[in-house]
């Protein structure tokens, strides 16, 4: 038996308790404790732009004795590492493609000609957690990360400028140049802020408030800068991986995203950030790969034309493979007595339920993060669960303290952690 005692440890007697001062017993158990609470949580928030044809994908059966589709077959063995989730959207979000901006905000009517758009979650955890690593968020693909201003967060598809960035430290003039550029621009940022302070004696209560906004977006802007500042002096990390060279054919869509998952691997595996998005798009491309002869955005049009459905099928199968050798890879990598996997969300889904521009009912696979896994959470096909909701479990996952996000009525019923 354990002698060691709690910190919530009381002593009681005669009807009154009293807790006990930390004791060196308790030590141990309250370093295990906060070690674990410390551990680094990560998220990747991965959109398909055409998303998927659902019967391929999601089971008609729920629970944990669902049925393998064919999109799953190539993760069975990773069956108890995600879930699949149906029945969810956002209330007020519509717009066909043009949902895509609201996809991690959910904000409403992202197709309206007077749209403002809200943060996304992973810029709303960065806020929390993005200054323990050297990037705070990595944005891949055509974008689709939002800033707290409700402006579009730009997406690279370059694999070699996102690794250049994270492991090639350049000559030490552009190293020096690049401190000098991050120095100026704090010293703008104070000048700024100065002449903002004078002017401020001088508004409405309203504009106060507004420059009390803006005081705020300034200062969130220096502790980046420094930071920035901060990590130029710091080594780059090390790998044992070659530059990619980036595919310059535009069809060649399924190896460009393998290369944007070795990325996103490497980012992680380096703890280079903890919060990354990628959106896939190529909708313009004709794939190539065997059996592929029609244009991808052309074949999300289907129409149920059996040509169209089966070389539709042959692409979206593609992207799931590669999905599921990402996830094999973190599985693979050990940290500490887990994996990254395990202290990985990966979300991959989408904003419309297939390519006819409905965004109800959408696909969503959640996969790692040490949640209890092995199922399809099926909610109501016509009064759908906000998927904001799972965004609320995940900001919760990754040590956020909050119990609402947009249109959110409390967490994902029904996703629980591992015991």
């Amino acid at each position: 038996m354990s002698n060691r005692l709690s910190r919530r440890t009381l002593l009681r007697g005669a009807g009154v308790a009293i807790a006990l001062p930390v004791l060196d017993c308790m030590i141990p158990s309250l370093a295990a404790r906060e070690s674990k609470e410390h551990e680094p949580r990560r998220m990747i928030a991965i959109n398909m732009g055409l998303s998927f044809h659902p019967p391929n994908l999601i089971p008609t059966k729920a629970g944990r004795d669902y049925e393998v589709t064919r999109y799953l077959k190539p993760l069975n063995d990773l069956r108890n590492d995600f879930t699949i989730i149906s029945g969810t959207s956002h209330s007020e979000v519509d717009g066909g493609h043009a949902a895509s901006k609201s996809w991690l905000t959910a904000a409403p009517h992202p197709g309206a000609a007077n749209f403002k758009n809200s943060i996304s979650i992973d810029q709303l955890a960065a806020k929390s957690i993005g200054l323990q690593t050297r990037f705070a968020t990595m944005a891949l693909g055509t974008g689709i990360s939002v800033s707290a201003n409700g402006v579009q967060v730009p997406g690279h598809l370059s694999p070699s400028k996102h690794f250049g960035m994270m492991f090639l430290d350049g000559r030490p003039a552009e190293k020096q140049h690049r401190i000098e550029r991050l120095r100026e621009g704090r010293s703008v940022l104070d000048t700024v802020l100065e002449s903002s302070r004078r002017m401020r004696s001088r508004v409405s209560r309203r504009d106060k408030a507004k420059l009390d906004e803006y005081f705020t977006s300034v200062r969130e802007a220096e502790r980046q800068l420094f930071k920035s500042e901060k990590w130029e002096h710091k080594p780059k990390p090390k790998v044992d991986a070659k530059p990619p060279v980036d595919i310059r054919d535009s069809n060649d869509i399924i190896n460009r995203a393998r290369q944007l998952y070795d990325v996103m691997y490497l980012a992680l595996l380096t703890d280079s950030t903890r919060l990354i998005t990628y959106a896939v798009g190529d909708s313009n491309s004709v794939a190539t790969l065997p059996g592929v002869s029609m244009g991808y955005h052309n074949l999300s049009h289907h129409g149920k034309d059996p040509e169209k459905l089966e070389q539709l099928a042959i692409v979206e199968s593609e992207h799931v493979k590669a999905f599921g050798d990402f996830l094999r890879r973190l599985k693979a990598s050990k940290e500490g007595d887990s994996n990254l996997l395990d202290r990985t969300m990966v979300l991959l889904g989408s904003h419309m339920h297939s390519g006819g521009h409905n965004n109800r009912n959408l696909p969503i696979i959640l996969a790692g993060g040490g949640f209890r896994h092995g199922q399809h959470l099926a909610f109501d096909r016509d009064n759908n669960n906000p998927l904001a909701n799972l965004y609320v479990t995940m900001l919760q996952r990754l040590g956020l303290e909050v119990d609402r996000f947009a249109s959110s009525t409390g967490t994902l019923t029904g996703l629980e952690l591992r015991g």
